[in-house]
């Protein structure tokens, strides 16, 4: 599946929900099942600028990076996962030239608080970072 494909797929089970806190029921439900292994539950993995504790991890198997995260608050959680969903398993040039519109699409942007709204950016800067840093060293 390709980022824009995950990303639609997305968007289709928003379309069906009209109410807010019924999205929001669908983001906190995604982020109930988001565990990392314990051993990435550590200052190194945590997400800066997220008020949130949010781990991410990521690892470069065959040429694809591979993301997983956890939260300490549901809707945190909901969105480190959805972004792990869109961007896991593809290489790091499709990471870093990505373009991810489904957080617009849901309507995510306008209904997230300032805060929640910086956290997601960290998270989404930190996954394009890694990507980076992978592309390096495989250049290298």
């Amino acid at each position: 599946m390709t980022i824009n494909e995950a990303q639609d797929e997305i968007i289709s089970e928003f379309e069906f929900l009209d109410d807010w806190l019924d999205k929001y029921q669908e983001i906190i439900d995604k982020g109930m099942n988001a565990k990392i292994d314990p051993k990435y539950k550590t200052p190194e993995y945590l997400i800066e600028g997220c008020q949130s504790k949010v781990w991410i991890h990521a690892e470069y198997k065959d040429g694809k990076v591979i993301y997983e995260s956890e939260s300490n608050t549901d809707i945190a959680g909901g969105i480190a996962v959805m972004l792990v969903s869109v961007l896991s398993g593809h290489t790091p040039d499709e990471i870093i030239d990505s373009e991810l519109y489904f957080i617009d699409k849901i309507g995510l942007k306008e209904h997230l608080s300032p805060t929640r709204s910086n956290g997601m950016l960290s998270m989404l800067k930190q996954m394009k970072l890694y990507a980076m840093a992978f592309k390096s060293k495989s250049e290298s």
